[in-house]
């Protein structure tokens, strides 16, 4: 197969994924978080999760690459500089696609498909193409940024909810946790600050979601990321890509 065929059989199969990926919606419709009681230690309110209206960036990010991809065949099938990002990017958005089924019926398989997500939706941000910022690295660093907090979301869920450690405590660790790995990705990749807003978005969610009845201590140091997400966004934004 020559290397053109290649580049184009993955970029259709980009589009491929990401049609599963947001179609997977519509396989599990009314899925509305996790079942407080399939956890041992129910998770009612639990301090580490956003606030609902948050998982609104999941519209946005479905529609953006399904534009992404949709212009990638179309425009960019056989890009060099689009090859490189296609394969792990197709991963991620394949593992994707069952992500809702599964988190429908265990949260603790959720946590590791949602981690099997994150890491290639990284490796293909790193990966992107430095020219079509708005067809490329912005849905991508979108994504990759969600994913980043949502992780460290699932797994504080279900840490607490398996009883491993108290709700208020894996709270505050997660969000450190999350702050350490995603203040990194900023920093090493410039020029990209949808992922910086990606999570800082996630953190100003899990502080609203703490301000009335939850922990306060959550609330701030929820604050405090959000702030530190948002500058390194905002130093993203004035740097091109190293």
């Amino acid at each position: 197969m020559s290397p053109e065929a290649r580049n184009t059989a993955w970029a259709a199969a980009t589009l491929v994924a990401a049609c599963a990926f947001a179609a997977s919606t519509f396989v599990v419709p009314d899925f509305g978080g996790f079942d407080p009681d399939r956890f041992p230690v129910p998770q009612n309110d639990p301090p580490v999760q956003p606030a609902g209206y948050a998982f609104a960036i999941w519209g946005v990010i479905y529609l953006w690459l399904l534009a992404s991809a949709g212009y990638g065949l179309l425009r960019r099938a056989t890009a060099e500089d689009w090859a490189d990002m296609r394969p792990a990017l197709v991963l991620s958005l394949a593992i994707g696609a069952t992500w809702l089924p599964v988190a429908s019926q265990s949260a603790l398989a959720a946590l590791i498909l949602i981690w099997a997500m994150l890491i290639p939706a990284l490796l293909a941000l790193f990966r992107a193409p430095l020219l079509d910022r708005w067809w490329a690295r912005a849905p991508l660093g979108l994504y990759a940024g969600w994913l980043s907090a949502a992780s460290f979301v699932a797994l504080g869920l279900n840490a607490a909810g398996w009883g491993l450690i108290g709700e208020v405590q894996v709270a505050l660790l997660c969000i450190i946790a999350a702050t350490l790995l995603a203040a990194g990705v900023q920093i090493a990749l410039q020029g990209v600050p949808e992922y910086g807003i990606a999570v800082a978005w996630a953190f100003v969610a899990i502080a609203l979601a703490n301000l009335t009845g939850g922990a306060f201590i959550v609330l701030l140091l929820a604050l405090a990321a959000a702030a530190i997400m948002a500058l390194l966004a905002l130093r993203a934004a004035t740097l091109t890509r190293a």
